[in-house]
Order: C-alpha cells, then structure tokens, then sequence
C-alpha cells in the first residue's frame, strides 16, 4: 500500500507533528513500505494456528522482599536544602484563603 503525501501530511496533523516537506516524503517511503510488509504478512495462513494473548510464558521477575534497616533521620535530612527541626521545609503551593 503507497501512502499519498497528503495522507502522510493528515497522519502528521493527527498526531500533532510538524514535519518538513523532506521529512513527509522521507515518512511517505518508510510508512509504506511498513504497510507493503503487513500486506504480506496477511497473506500467511493463520487458520490452525490458536490465538494467543501472550506468545511467551510470563514470570515474576522481582525479588523477594527483605526486611533491611531504614537510613536515620539526619542521614536523609542532610541533603536537605532547607528543614525546620526533623522535617523538610518545602514552599507553600497553596495559598490559603
């Protein structure tokens, strides 16, 4: 399938991209020539082949929780760029009313 410049410059609009008169011809090229290798791939027959929602077995990959010693209070507040006694001093973002 061969993608019309316009058809690239509206896929651009969409997407909110402003893209030069180089860059949609260059698009123009590498977008249809994705759509030309999806045409073929739709010519392969899938009919006994199941359909799957993951094609590999998924596993956790996280590690086991481990209970650990927390850093101190002054360890953390030392990086601090400005506290008020054991806290962080942060400024207002809300205004009261």
């Amino acid at each position: 399938m061969k993608l019309t410049y316009e058809q690239v410059q509206h896929v651009a609009l969409l997407a909110r991209l402003g893209l030069t008169e180089a860059e949609v011809e260059r698009f123009q090229q590498q977008l249809s020539n994705i759509l030309e290798n999806f045409e073929i791939l739709q010519e392969v027959d899938t009919t006994n082949i199941p359909a799957t929602a993951q094609p590999i077995t998924l596993y956790n990959v996280f590690r086991e929780d481990e209970i650990k010693d927390s850093y101190s209070r002054q360890d953390i507040l030392v990086n601090a760029p400005s506290r008020d006694d054991n806290c962080f001093k942060v400024r207002a973002i809300l205004e009261e009313q």
